[in-house]
């Protein structure tokens, strides 16, 4: 089980390792000490206690080998657990974290690292952040609260900051206390400073970076921005000359001098890094110079009283409905008259009556009608005498139902023709 990884980045007495190293403290505070590492692990399955600074970076792992325990061993005894489990933090009360706290976890195989930089207007408030974990094996969850305890730093903030942005390094690789670590020892050699704390780790994908591509181990690349109490070395400003600014607007890199002492382990961007004097900042407050565009100052509010007289509305109740009313009536009486009054179809209907009349005739005509029977469906001469058949008379037939052409059965003179039988002889 590991304790909550909280520590003064710089101090020599600072975490070592996996986070589970040990801190150097006279024999007077060491009883002290046991004494809280004790009621931590007491309370360690309800509730954690963690007491960072403000101004100072903050983080936190959440470790599954922890939370396993909290679900059911596999099936089979003896087989190792290895559960993908994934985590949910916010605010209890509140559907997200707050405002300086970040979260992250690559995937379900890994840990949970929560990590930010607490703010001095939290100071004395306990934050209280809800951990859920999730199985995704067996879909069960197991939930414990951690308690943020925000202490005020004795020198915050720290007057000169400076940010680097270190291009070979993602930011859970970064939050690592060896890493870190060993990136603060870097800059205290070059910077020399008496105190030096981590303030703030940013990945460069808040800022507005993009995604590498998956291809030859390529980084996300994070800003981590530390702070010191004495000005910056030459070292840091030699980014600053002109030189090195042109190269940088010509995406060279710069020539800096302490690179080396980096170099080994982290590529920093010196073109990106960001110097921050707090001992010279000026207030940004400018004075309001009125001129066009700007409105007289008018004084204080003053809202109407209670002793407002009452209005009748009625008659412009009645005026908002009668008008439109009256409207829609006038409108609705010409369309009436239009279309029954003025209907200028009475003249087509007596036409198409007319029409209608005159198919009628028609029609009762061509019943009446005799049709000559076409002679090119007759036989003129009979197929086996030769003599001339006189042709049928159109009136022991309805000439509109009689088809053109009538089968054999239907002929009255139809001779029938000799068929060749299987026996060999032929029948009329």
């Amino acid at each position: 089980m590991q304790l909550p990884r909280w520590w003064e980045p710089g101090d020599p007495c600072a975490w070592t390792g996996q986070g589970r190293g040990t801190r150097r403290m006279s024999p007077a505070t060491t009883g002290t000490f046991l004494l809280t590492v004790y009621t931590i692990f007491s309370k360690v399955h309800s509730d954690r206690n963690v007491y960072p600074s403000a101004g100072v970076l903050f983080v936190h792992v959440l470790e599954r080998e922890y939370f396993k325990g909290e679900f059911p061993p596999y099936p089979k005894p003896g087989e190792i657990s290895n559960d993908p489990i994934t985590f949910n933090t916010n605010l209890m009360g509140y559907p997200d974290r707050p405002g300086w706290l970040r979260y992250i976890q690559r995937t379900p195989y890994s840990d949970g690292v929560l990590y930010g930089s607490p703010t001095a207007e939290n100071v004395g408030k306990p934050t209280i952040i809800e951990i859920t974990a999730y199985n995704r094996r067996t879909f069960e969850t197991a939930r414990h609260n951690l308690i943020i305890n925000i202490m005020s730093a004795e020198d915050f903030p720290l007057p000169y900051q400076a940010e680097f942005f270190i291009k070979n390094m993602n930011v859970e690789e970064m939050l690592a206390s060896e890493v870190l670590g060993d990136f603060l020892g870097a800059v205290k050699n070059v910077w020399q400073p008496e105190r030096l704390n981590a303030i703030n780790i940013t990945s460069a994908l808040d800022r507005g970076g993009r995604v590498p591509l998956p291809i030859n181990d390529m980084k996300e690349g994070v800003y981590v921005m530390v702070g010191a109490d004495v000005p910056f070395s030459s070292c840091l400003r030699e980014v600053e000359n002109p030189q090195n600014q042109l190269r940088c607007s010509q995406e060279m890199e710069p020539v800096i001098t302490c690179d080396k002492k980096f170099r080994t382990q982290f590529y920093i961007d010196w073109c990106k890094i960001s110097l921050v004097d707090k001992t010279k900042q000026v207030s940004t407050y400018q004075e309001v110079i009125r001129g066009e565009g700007i409105l007289p100052d008018g004084g204080e509010y003053k809202p109407p009283s209670d002793s407002l007289k009452s209005r009748d509305y009625y008659t412009d109740f009645l005026i908002t409905l009668a008008v439109p009313s009256a409207v829609a009536l006038v409108l609705f009486l010409i369309l009436a008259y239009i279309m029954c009054c003025r209907r200028e179809g009475v003249i087509q209907l007596v036409h198409h009556s007319a029409i209608q009349k005159s198919t009628k005739e028609l029609r009762d005509m061509s019943k009446n009608r005799e049709i000559a029977w076409p002679l090119s469906t007759l036989p003129v001469f009979h197929p086996v005498t030769g003599e001339l058949i006189r042709p049928l008379h159109a009136d022991s037939y309805e000439s509109t139902n009689m088809p053109l052409m009538q089968t054999q059965q239907n002929l009255p003179h139809q001779t029938q023709i000799p068929q060749q039988q299987t026996t060999g002889k032929w029948y009329p």
